[in-house]
C-alpha cells in the first residue's frame, strides 16, 4: 500500500489514485407522446421496469441514503431474470456453434446482405424459379440439393449476386430444422400468427406465408440455419443477377460407387466456418431492431411458461395472442422506419468486449478450483491454489480495487457469517458492474437497445457481484497478496474457502451459460474438427406425418424413375445426444463418423426432408 501510495505521489497521479466513485447516470425518464404497441412497451422499459436484482421500496429510509445500498453482494438476480438470455443470444447471432446447441431461437433480428454477396441454388433444372425458394450461402450446401431426376444426370447450380441491399429477416436458433420441438416457432409467430408445429415440414406454405407477409414490408427474404445458413428468398429477379447456370457434375456418387467423398460432411465443414464470432459475416444485421421473446415487457406470458425448465426446453410454445400481436406490431413498426442508429452504440462489440474480459479468466478461475479438490488433504497445495485463484480474481477486478478499499479487520470476522462481512467490498462491485454502461442515457434509444442495455447491465452486474464477493473473502481469509498477508492462512479456514468459491463459480458459469466455454477436451486432432450434433444427421425421422415429396415449382420430366434419395440415407438409431448435443471430435477425412451407419457420399436425410417439402436450394 505504501510503495503504490509513493508512486502515485512521484508520477503526479495522486488525485487518480485517490479518486471516488462518481455517481453515475442509469435510467432516465421515457420520451413523452408514446401510442403504439412497441412504444407502449419502449415506455414501460425506459425506468427499468423490473430491476432483477432488488425491490426499491423494500430498502429502509436509511438504506436509501445509502449510495451502496442497492448493491449488496447477498443478492442475487430474481429467478426470472432474463438479461443473460437476451445477453448470451444476441451474444452468438449468426454464429452456428451456439445456434446449433441451443437450438430453439428467441430473437428475429432486421438486417442487410451486402451489395456484391454471392448467394447459391441448385435444382434439378434450368429455370429460374418463378417464385420464393431457398438459397445458400456456401456452395457446399447448394450443391446438395442440385439434384437430377433425368437419365442423362448431372445438376443445375444457380449463382447469384446482390446488385443492392436485400432487406432480410433473421431468426436465430437451428431455424431451418424441421422439427416438432420449437426450431420453427418464431418463423409462425410471422407467418402464420401462431405457433403450429403441425407445420413443421409445410415448408413451401411458410416460405409462401413469410414471403407475403414479407412484401408488405420492404423483405427481400428470410435468413435461417441448418448444417450451414441460408437465405429463403422471395423474389429471384428482384435485387439480384444471374453469375451463372451451370449444369455440373453431379456431386452424389451413384448407390453402387464406393467412395471417400462425402458432400454432406463438406456442408458440415463449411458451417463450422462461422462457428464462432463474428459468425455469418454476408449478414450484416441492425440489433436496434432486435426483438426477443426473451423481452419480459414485450412477451410476459413467456415468463411464467418457462419457470423451471432448463434452457433447452425454452419455447414460445404457450405465447398469449395479446403477445403475438404486439411482436408482430413491433416487427412491422421497426421495418417502417428509416434506417438508422439511433445513439451510434456498437452493441455486438460491447457484448463481446464482456465476453472477451471474462470468459477465459472465470474459466481459468473453474479450473484452478476444480484442481485444488483433487487433494484436499494437501495443506500446501490447497494454500497454493487458493493464492493461484485469488490473483485471477483480482485481475479482472484490478480497475476497480481503489486505495481506499480496505477491510475493517483482517482474518477476524472470515470465520463469522452476517451478510455486512464484505460492506468494505461494494464500492468495488459497484465500479465494476457500471464501468461499461453507467454513462448511457436511454432516452435516445430504441426499445431494442434498451433492453440490450439491461442485458448487459443485469450480465455484468451479476458477475462482478460473484467476482468482488469472491475476492473479498480471499481477502480476508488472508489469501490476497496486497491486503492481509502478515500472517499465516489458515488451513480449515481456506478448505472453507475453495469450497465455497467452488460453488459460488460453478453457479455463476451455469448461470450465464456462455457457449465459447462448450469445446472439445482434449482439442481435436489435424483430421478432426469438433462437432455438435446437427440437423438433419443423427435425427430420428418425424413419424407424425407421410413423407410424399412434393412438386417443385417448375414441371416435373418424364422420367420412369422415382424421384430419387440418391445414394444411402443415413439410419441406425439417433445419436445419443440429438437432444441436447454435446461436443465431439468427428473426422474430416475418409473413414467419416457423423455418427451413423451410412454417411459418405449421400445426401442423407438433408434430401429426404427437403424433398417431402418442396425444400432446395
Amino acid at each position: 500500500m505504501l510503495q503504490r501510495t509513493l508512486w502515485c505521489a512521484f508520477a503526479g497521479f495522486g488525485a487518480l489514485c485517490h479518486a471516488i466513485q462518481v455517481p453515475l447516470a442509469l435510467n432516465v425518464d421515457p420520451p413523452p407522446g408514446a401510442s403504439s404497441i412497441g412504444e407502449a412497451a419502449e415506455q414501460a422499459r425506459s425506468s427499468s421496469v423490473e430491476d432483477p436484482h432488488y425491490a426499491a421500496d423494500s430498502l429502509s429510509a436509511e438504506d436509501q441514503h445509502d449510495p451502496l445500498a442497492d448493491w449488496q453482494l447477498d443478492s442475487p438476480p430474481s429467478v426470472n431474470s432474463t438479461a443473460h438470455l437476451v445477453f448470451e443470444t444476441v451474444s452468438s447471432l449468426l454464429q452456428h456453434w451456439p445456434n446449433t446447441r441451443m437450438r430453439n431461437g428467441h430473437n428475429i433480428v432486421p438486417g442487410t446482405v451486402p451489395t456484391g454477396t454471392l448467394l447459391y441454388h441448385g435444382t434439378w433444372h434450368s429455370e429460374l424459379p418463378a417464385g420464393p425458394d431457398w438459397t445458400a450461402l456456401d456452395p457446399e450446401h447448394s450443391v446438395l440439393f442440385c439434384e437430377s431426376i433425368t437419365d442423362d444426370g448431372g445438376c443445375w447450380h444457380l449463382t447469384l449476386m446482390t446488385t443492392r441491399p436485400l432487406n432480410v429477416v433473421y431468426f436465430d436458433g437451428t431455424s431451418s430444422a424441421k422439427l416438432l420441438s420449437g426450431t420453427l416457432d418464431s418463423q409462425d409467430i410471422v407467418a402464420l400468427g401462431d405457433v403450429r408445429p403441425d407445420w413443421s415440414i409445410d415448408e413451401l406454405d411458410r416460405l409462401t406465408a413469410l414471403c407475403n407477409w414479407g412484401r408488405e414490408n420492404n423483405v427481400d427474404g428470410f435468413v435461417r440455419m441448418e448444417m450451414s445458413f441460408e437465405i429463403m428468398l422471395c423474389n429471384f429477379t428482384s435485387g439480384v443477377r444471374v453469375v451463372s447456370f451451370s449444369n455440373i457434375v453431379d456431386p452424389v456418387m451413384p448407390r453402387s460407387t464406393s467412395s471417400k467423398f462425402s458432400p454432406t460432411f463438406e456442408v458440415i465443414y463449411a458451417g463450422s466456418w462461422h462457428n464462432r464470432y463474428p459468425g455469418e459475416t454476408r449478414i450484416q444485421l441492425d440489433l436496434s431492431g432486435l426483438v426477443s421473446f426473451y423481452d419480459m415487457e414485450l412477451v410476459p406470458s413467456l415468463v411464467p411458461a418457462r419457470f423451471g425448465k432448463e434452457r433447452w426446453d425454452h419455447r414460445l410454445l404457450n405465447i398469449s395472442t395479446e403477445d403475438v400481436v404486439r411482436v408482430r406490431a413491433r416487427l412491422v413498426e421497426i421495418l417502417s422506419r428509416p434506417a438508422s442508429r439511433p445513439t451510434g452504440i456498437d452493441w455486438p462489440t460491447l457484448i463481446r468486449v464482456v465476453v472477451d474480459r471474462y470468459s477465459e479468466r472465470l474459466e481459468l478461475v473453474r479450473y484452478l478450483l476444480d484442481f485444488t479438490g483433487t487433494d484436499r488433504h494437501d495443506s500446501d497445495n490447497v494454500i497454493d491454489y487458493a493464492i493461484k485463484t485469488q490473483v485471477q480474481l483480482r485481475h479482472m477486478l484490478m480497475p476497480y480495487i481503489l486505495v481506499d478499499v480496505i477491510p475493517r479487520s483482517i482474518n477476524a470476522e472470515t470465520k463469522q457469517g452476517g451478510s455486512d462481512v464484505l460492506d468494505w467490498a461494494r464500492l468495488v462491485y459497484k465500479l465494476c458492474a457500471t464501468t461499461h454502461t453507467g454513462m448511457f442515457k436511454d432516452d435516445a434509444m430504441t426499445s431494442s437497445e434498451k433492453l440490450l442495455l439491461n442485458a448487459v447491465r443485469g450480465t455484468t452486474r451479476e458477475i462482478c457481484r460473484v467476482v468482488t464477493k469472491m475476492w473479498g473473502s480471499g481477502v480476508l481469509a488472508g489469501v490476497d497478496q496486497f491486503m492481509g498477508t502478515d500472517g499465516e492462512p489458515d488451513v480449515e479456514t481456506i478448505q472453507n474457502l475453495v469450497k465455497t468459491w467452488r460453488e459460488d463459480i460453478d453457479e455463476l458459469m451455469a448461470w450465464l451459460d456462455w457457449n465459447v466455454w462448450v469445446k472439445c477436451r482434449p482439442a481435436c486432432g489435424p483430421e478432426e474438427m469438433c462437432y455438435l450434433t446437427t440437423w438433419p444427421v443423427g435425427f430420428p425421422l418425424p413419424s407424425n406425418r407421410t413423407w410424399i415429396p412434393r412438386p417443385d415449382p417448375a414441371p416435373m420430366p418424364t422420367t420412369t424413375t422415382p424421384v430419387p434419395w440418391r445414394g444411402k440415407l443415413a439410419y441406425g438409431k439417433p445419436e445419443k445426444d440429438w437432444q441436447r448435443p454435446q461436443p465431439r471430435c468427428i473426422r474430416r477425412v475418409d473413414p467419416y463418423d457423423l455418427g451413423v451407419r451410412s454417411v459418405a457420399s449421400n445426401f442423407e436425410t438433408a434430401y429426404l426432408y427437403s424433398a417431402a417439402s418442396g425444400h432446395t436450394h
